[in-house]
């Protein structure tokens, strides 16, 4: 890619991160190792994995085989909310940065809150890493509104990724990221495939000459503050889902899109915080 376009990159809190990433959800073993080769060699130049996902030994191999240098890759991984007290915590930094054989993580978050852990401690250990270099930035996953602004307090919050798509709203979410100039990262960004075949966003592909996946994605790289990571094992998916830099939504589509129902979580464990308080 010679000439970079719109949108590629984004810049928060001084930092330009690439809009689109690639995620590693549920990939294991040389699948995940080639799906991530195959996206850094199609451009993708932000990787997101996590401890608990245990693919960080083949995320850092396909770093490795794509023969880029570690600088132009932003890569995140997350630490599991077991672990998020300051030893553990740092243990398992330690962990990622070595299954992943690099020297610093570009981003760390916590991966979910746990309400038994305040989150200075978490904090002041990631400030640690920080100071060592070994971590550039944090931030948090999986954060309702009330549970951000108590972050945003307690430490300088980089990041926080959710479950966003064109079936689900994040509007106050958004709100506070603005305020704040944090990257809200959307995870899940295709609805598990329920964008795929959406007679609504379906009609807007046809306009464009692209499919439903690609309006999902290029609806959410529009978004201030907003980047994507969706992730498939499909190279042809892989290629597809990178593929939105060579049009852009009109008010119209934009429109159709906000007027879809916005409350189709598809992401819920027992363990999750309640997402509606403020």
């Amino acid at each position: 890619m010679n000439k970079l376009p719109d949108l590629f990159f984004k810049r928060f809190q001084s930092v330009q991160v690439p809009a689109l990433g690639f995620g590693t959800f549920q990939l294991e073993g040389e699948t995940c190792r080639n799906a991530v080769g195959k996206a850094l060699s199609l451009g993708y130049r932000h990787v997101d994995t996590a401890r608990v996902y245990g693919n960080e030994d083949q995320v850092g191999a396909g770093l490795r085989d794509s023969g880029l240098n570690r600088s132009d890759i932003f890569v995140t991984s997350k630490v599991w909310l077991d672990h998020l007290k300051a030893p553990a915590l740092l243990k398992e930094v330690m962990t990622s940065l070595e299954l992943l054989q690099t020297d610093y993580l570009d981003l760390v978050l916590i991966h979910w809150p746990n309400p038994d852990v305040p989150f200075d401690e978490s904090f002041r250990a990631l400030e640690e890493l920080k100071t060592q270099g070994v971590v550039i930035q944090y931030g948090v996953s999986n954060f309702p509104p009330s549970l951000l602004s108590g972050a945003i307090n307690a430490g300088e919050v980089f990041c926080n990724q959710v479950e966003y798509h064109p079936f689900l709203g994040q509007d106050r979410l958004l709100e506070i990221a603005r305020e704040n100039d944090i990257m809200l990262t959307a995870y899940s960004p295709l609805a598990q495939g329920g964008v795929i075949g959406h007679a609504e966003l379906e009609g807007i592909a046809d306009k464009h000459g692209k499919s439903s996946g690609q309006i999902a994605l290029r609806w959410l790289i529009e978004q201030d503050q907003v980047v994507a990571i969706p992730r498939s094992s499909k190279p042809e998916h892989i290629e597809k889902n990178f593929d939105i830099f060579d049009f852009a939504l009109d008010d119209e589509d934009r429109a159709k899109i906000a007027a879809l129902p916005k409350n189709r979580r598809r992401i819920n464990p027992g363990f999750a915080p309640d997402w509606e308080e403020e």
